[in-house]
């Protein structure tokens, strides 16, 4: 028996080692992973940088609560501002703690009480970021879900332009929704919600925790549609593997988070704080960021052509690395043919294959990667013919 609550769907694998884009289970089978800890992993698995600044606070202190001054928040704060163009940053544990903090905040500095967001979106689990959630699978068997959220059609800029309203706090989107599918935003549509939180006075809050810390090739993926948030979301590759997430604002929002209106026990710990300064000190370096999105980028290219003439393949899609493809059956198969043919993918919703590699993945590791796909996916061709 097992001690835990059933809540995940594990598969029958130990992770025990890894070094960059290969791990090793518990059975010495190795693989090329390219889930990287669901795009946590940016700079793939023990980055050496990282070990050692981590392992240099470790000496140091561990948690001192946020009771007393850590300049290491301060340090790693700056490479987000700095990164995103904006101006003060929370410091918590998870994606979706930064998205409750989000929430709050908005609610608190408009005054208002309505918050619009997608559907097929994900924003956590908490209660409130699961009502922000526009997915029913998620929302099934907790009763009524708090009402302050209502969602649209994603990329449908039309239904965007006809939102009115006095009550609307703010307006919550992915750029690329990634749980929902890997949908990217049009310019269209994410240009229109960013006209319309300023014509309603409400604020733009970008989720950017599965998106950010250079998994499109940008520090965020909104900036590749120069939209101005309000508010920016992030997580997953932030700390390298270490439970970090932050909400960054503007100036203006300042002082509507005093003092006693929000909080954090563990959030900003400085053995997090060192994660986070080394990872960013690396991935926010311009030319990382242009080798990323040169490699995705021929990567991308290279899927297509090679598996988008299949006849079940519908569309190789994203950007980055953050790349789904979808079919027209159902993906579960074809991610555990691929994980015996030694690439760990999974999925994102029902019919797509997501591929989320650590940042730093060779040339190599990709061509390994294609050439596993493609024999995958193609062996399937070859028997729906007969």
């Amino acid at each position: 028996m097992s001690y835990l609550f059933p809540t995940y769907n594990r598969l029958d694998i130990e992770l025990v080692s890894g070094k960059g884009a290969k791990v090793e289970d518990s059975n010495g089978r190795k693989y090329l992973d390219f889930i990287a800890g669901i795009a946590v992993c940016n700079l793939g698995h023990s980055p050496l940088p990282v070990k050692k600044a981590v392992e240099e606070q470790l000496n140091k202190v561990w948690h001192v609560s946020n009771l007393f001054q850590i300049s290491q928040q301060e340090e790693a704060a700056k490479f987000l501002a700095s990164a995103s163009g904006l101006d003060a940053i929370f410091f918590c544990n998870s994606g979706a703690e930064a998205n409750e903090a989000a929430i709050k905040l908005a609610k608190k500095h408009t005054g208002k009480t309505k918050i619009l967001t997608f559907k097929q979106s994900f924003h956590g689990r908490t209660f409130a970021t699961m009502s922000a959630t526009g997915q029913e699978k998620i929302h099934s068997g907790f009763g009524p879900l708090l009402p302050a959220f209502e969602y649209l059609p994603y990329n449908d800029a039309g239904a965007v332009s006809e939102i009115e309203g006095d009550d609307i706090a703010a307006i919550m989107v992915e750029v690329i929704q990634g749980e929902g599918g890997v949908n990217p935003g049009n310019e269209t549509f994410l240009k229109e919600v960013e006209k319309k939180c300023v014509e309603l006075g409400a604020l733009l809050i970008i989720d950017e925790v599965q998106t950010g810390i250079g998994r499109t090739g940008a520090p965020f993926a909104y900036q590749h549609h120069e939209l101005n948030p309000d508010i920016v979301t992030a997580a997953k590759g932030l700390g390298s593997g270490f439970p970090v997430g932050a909400m960054i604002g503007r100036k203006e929002l300042v002082s509507t988070f005093s003092p006693g209106t929000h909080g954090s026990t563990f959030g900003g710990n400085p053995l997090a704080m060192a994660a986070v300064k080394a990872t960013l000190e690396t991935i926010f370096e311009e030319d990382f960021l242009i080798g990323v999105k040169n490699k995705s980028g021929t990567f991308i290219q290279c899927l297509k052509e090679k598996l988008e003439p299949l006849s079940f393949v519908k569309e190789v899609k994203g950007e980055g690395f953050m790349i789904g493809i979808e079919l027209e059956a159902e993906a579960k198969g074809y991610i555990e043919l691929l994980r015996k043919n030694g690439l760990l993918t999974l999925p994102a919703g029902p019919n797509v294959i997501r591929l989320l590699p650590p940042l730093t993945v060779t040339e190599a590791e990709l061509g390994e990667a294609l050439g596993i796909l493609e024999e995958t996916l193609q062996a399937h061709e070859k028997e729906a013919v007969r």
